[in-house]
């Protein structure tokens, strides 16, 4: 019996005693529902890369609700090689690459938040085990859910079976700050899921240069509201308040300022100082 959608999503390591499971929903979703691959006896489908993925999975209780693959760059192969010779493709296959692939949400849970949960999983484990990119075939029909967590296609596609793929790409540093868009998405997300990575969730901030404060709170002021929750601790960015003689002098000239341009390379304050 399936656990009820009010308990947590719980996110971990697929263990070798659940990989039977995927292997028959494999079979399931890319053979009898998407029709890539023939539908066999057997009811299960593996391949060769198998014994080199992991598998990150999505469970509902007991029941794997879906599940992704990543890929090593120890792998001897990426399944993107099936399909696109790596040197006709415009980043390198090194130590720094991992493929995520299979992204799976079985039919009873999907609609939900699974998919950018099981793809922000995968981008964490990369992350924290050094990949500085990313590569990935995804399904031509949800190509939006891909670009929405930062992939890049390459304009490059492949047929497999009934189903046609984009290759897709993006840097692990471009993919978190492409994030930047969408964080309170994964605040709420982080709120939903019971988080059993081995990894955390969010990453480990170094020092910010100029700049990263309007991300958080959004480049085009649509997020003011979130500017209560982040630290303005830019280099150029003061976390203490500013001297009441600045905040007298703001406001006795505040109606003058907002209709006026500051010259952009402050030479009135260079001068000054």
């Amino acid at each position: 019996m399936s656990a009820p959608h009010n308990t947590k999503l719980r996110i971990a390591v697929v263990a070798d005693s659940d990989r039977e499971t995927i292997y028959r929903l494999r079979h399931a979703v890319y053979a009898v529902e998407l029709r890539q691959h023939p539908v066999n006896a057997a009811g299960q489908l593996r391949d060769e890369l198998d014994p080199h993925n992991l598998y990150l999975g999505a469970f509902q209780g007991d029941t794997m609700a879906g599940f992704i693959s990543i890929t090593p760059p120890s792998a001897p192969r990426f399944s993107v090689d099936k399909y696109f010779p790596r040197d006709s493709l415009p980043f390198p296959f090194d130590a720094g690459l991992f493929e995520v692939r299979l992204l799976t949400v079985l039919p009873a849970h999907r609609g939900r938040d699974i998919n950018i949960t099981l793809m922000y999983a995968a981008l964490r484990w990369v992350e924290t085990h050094g990949g500085n990119r990313i590569v990935a075939i995804g399904r031509r029909e949800i190509m939006g859910l891909y670009e929405g967590v930062g992939l890049k296609p390459m304009g490059r596609q492949a047929r497999s079976g009934a189903v046609i793929y984009e290759l897709m790409s993006e840097t692990t540093a471009g993919i978190r700050n492409y994030l930047c868009r969408i964080d309170r998405i994964l605040a709420r997300i982080q709120e939903n899921v019971d988080w059993q990575l081995g990894v955390p969730f969010w990453p480990a901030n170094g020092c910010y240069h100029g700049g990263a404060f309007f991300q958080a709170i959004g480049v085009e002021f649509d997020r003011l509201e979130t500017r209560r929750d982040v630290i303005n601790a830019d280099v150029l960015d003061a976390w203490f308040p500013p001297s009441p003689k600045v905040m007298l002098a703001l406001r006795d000239n505040l109606d003058w300022l907002v209709a006026t341009s500051p010259p952009t390379g402050c030479e009135g304050l260079i001068s000054v100082i």
